[in-house]
């Protein structure tokens, strides 16, 4: 039988919803991020850099375009005779066929993929958050401290606490007690969704609670394992970690990769991350174009402004447009003269000449107040924006859109318009 010390678990099957018209039709670990990379690169580059070969990544929701990107891991040499990396979806069974129903439900139709590497640990992530963390130094924690499971946790303002499942831990970090989203929190201790459990640990929780309904790490997993008496300990983690599961916290996390010193660093050479590439051309920039504190992909053509923007590969910014303080995916094309402003704009995205995006005064959504509060003009993939409208802040657009969607020329701050099929 094939033997490995720690193998990875990587739950990349969520929808992503408060992504808006961004995961309409692609899983979040999906979404571009950094103008190179997507999220999903982050935990799989934390893992071959921490030693782990071994990674089963769980899909679900949209998986084709995170599948495609996956293959059979060369850009993070997970590429492998011996366990490399492993796409996990729901699969047909004999008696029924199940879609995973909770984060634990889904590791737990996996026992078999993890038994046959017969594991000392096994390491369970997030496919959604950006951050850089050495997995090695958490499991040595881990058996230091004689441990069954470590959760992974980091400090958090008191008054975002609430938002967390946090863990209350004594002096030395062994947990007491773990809460989730507490509205009156004991600790400002937050789970980070990254768990490391001995295995035979893990595989008897799975196994008692396979008949538990959405069966979740936060919710069940965790509290069984501490009523059974185990030894759960806090790994207390002080380094940059995003969660960037809502439109204005993905917009913070890419605009902080353009700071002079940013503070999460792509550019270390001893902790890169790593993503599938594409044989693109180099970027081009006109006598004319001018360019300010921004990210700027291969195979661009910059011929107008961009200013503190992050513009992902082949993207078209003609004569006379400008792009200020957004987020530009692969593929757009954006006309002469247009001027956009705090915007997110989602892969092969065509905007029409002399258009104006996220200007006038901030208004509430009309389509939905939970994933739409902020300033950020939001446009889905393929969409098309005709010449000469002028639209709002915090606004969703999705779809091949005309002039006749637009009364007056104009879409106001906290309108949609979002197309039939779209959503």
């Amino acid at each position: 039988m094939i033997k490995k010390e720690m193998i990875a678990m990587l739950l990349a099957g969520g929808q992503g919803s408060r992504l808006g018209v961004l995961t309409a039709k692609v899983a979040k670990p999906a979404v571009a991020f950094g103008g190179k990379y997507k999220i999903i690169d982050f935990p799989l580059s934390n893992c071959i850099n921490s030693g782990i070969d071994t990674v089963g990544v769980l899909t679900q929701y949209q998986p084709l375009r995170l599948n495609a990107h996956i293959g059979i891991g060369i850009p993070w040499d997970l590429d492998r005779n011996i366990g490399g990396v492993t796409v996990l979806p729901p699969y047909e069974k004999s008696k029924n066929t199940e879609w995973y129903t909770g984060t634990a439900n889904a590791i737990y139709q996996n026992l078999e993929y993890m038994q046959s590497y017969n594991p000392d640990y096994v390491l369970i992530l997030s496919g959604d958050h950006i951050y850089k963390m050495d997995y090695e130094v958490m499991l040595d924690y881990h058996k230091a401290n004689n441990a069954d499971v470590t959760i992974a946790a980091m400090p958090v303002p008191w008054e975002e606490a609430g938002r967390f499942g946090v863990v209350v831990a004594d002096e030395n970090h062994q947990i007491s007690e773990f809460q989730e989203k507490p509205e009156n929190p004991k600790s400002n201790l937050a789970s980070m969704g990254i768990y490391i459990f001995s295995w035979p640990v893990l595989r008897d929780a799975l196994i008692q609670l396979k008949d538990q309904p959405k069966c979740d790490f936060g919710m069940h997993v965790i509290p069984y394992v501490h009523q059974n008496g185990k030894r759960i300990f806090a790994y207390e983690y002080t380094g940059y970690w995003k969660d960037v599961g809502t439109l204005k916290s993905y917009w913070e996390a890419n605009m902080e990769l353009i700071d002079i010193v940013p503070e999460f660093n792509l550019y270390e050479e001893f902790w890169k991350i790593y993503t599938k590439n594409d044989a693109l051309p180099p970027q081009y920039l006109s006598a004319q174009s001018e360019i300010y504190r921004s990210i700027i992909g291969e195979g661009c053509d910059i011929r107008g402004g961009v200013f503190n923007s992050v513009i992902s590969a082949n993207v078209h910014v003609e004569e006379g447009a400008q792009v200020h303080d957004s987020i530009i995916m692969q593929g757009c094309t954006i006309k002469k003269g247009t001027k956009i402003y705090n915007s997110i704009i989602a892969e092969n995205v065509e905007i029409g000449e002399n258009v104006t995006i996220g200007v006038g005064e901030y208004a509430e959504s009309q389509l939905s107040k939970k994933i739409y509060n902020c300033e950020l003009a939001v446009i889905g993939e393929n969409s098309v924006i005709p010449d000469g409208v002028t639209i709002g802040q915090n606004v969703a657009i999705s779809g091949k859109t005309e002039i006749t969607d637009y009364p007056d020329g104009k879409l106001p701050s906290g309108g949609y318009i979002v197309k039939a099929g779209e959503i």
